[in-house]
């Protein structure tokens, strides 16, 4: 579902009562050995402890939109009916807000998706009857897609596309369409 990568992963955040955006809290694995990691999604935010509760909850994309906010009923359901909670709304949301990404990008052309697709209808019934020979392919595939890639990013930094263009053009953050074109200048 995600074609853009980290640029525009999705999450259902939570909203504080002010409208403000809570710090992401830590987990905690319950044995306090090793790490539980880091979140910022809505159901950690239940006024426990030391973290404050949500008064709502939104999609958030890691480029910086945000969906609507949808207030928690906290009276209703109770703390532990959250996983009763409907978060559908902020999903659906996201998933509009990664199709206009989408319509923004640089069209493929028709031929180009159709092969595409055909290749991955290939490939994936290769891989079910002859798994070494998909993984052969897969090899092939790495070797061709390193050479054009190789290919576009020299042909892109002597014509001199920005960053901002090419980040628009792929649906990616400026700051990662700069990195993809050095990895494939480095790449041969």
């Amino acid at each position: 579902m995600e074609p853009f990568g980290a640029c525009h992963e999705g999450i259902v955040g939570a909203v504080l009562a002010d409208g403000s955006e809570p710090k992401p809290v830590r987990l905690d694995c319950g044995s306090g050995a090793g790490p539980g990691g880091w979140t910022s999604e809505w159901w950690a935010y239940t006024g426990r402890g030391s973290r404050p509760r949500a008064a709502a909850y939104r999609a958030a994309c890691a480029c910086g939109w945000r969906g609507e906010a949808h207030p928690i009923d906290w009276a209703g359901p109770g703390e532990e009916r959250l996983e009763d909670l409907d978060i559908s709304g902020p999903y659906d949301e996201w998933v509009e807000h990664i199709g206009s990404v989408e319509r923004q990008t640089v069209p493929l052309p028709e031929d180009v998706t159709e092969a595409l697709q055909r290749l991955e209808n290939l490939l994936d019934r290769l891989a079910g009857q002859a798994p070494v020979a998909a993984l052969r392919a897969v090899a092939v595939l790495e070797r061709l897609t390193r050479a054009v890639g190789h290919q576009a990013a020299c042909t892109a930094e002597a014509d001199g596309l920005s960053p901002e263009t090419m980040g628009r053009a792929l649906g990616v953050s400026p700051e990662r369409a700069r990195s993809l074109v050095r990895d494939h200048l480095r790449n041969r």
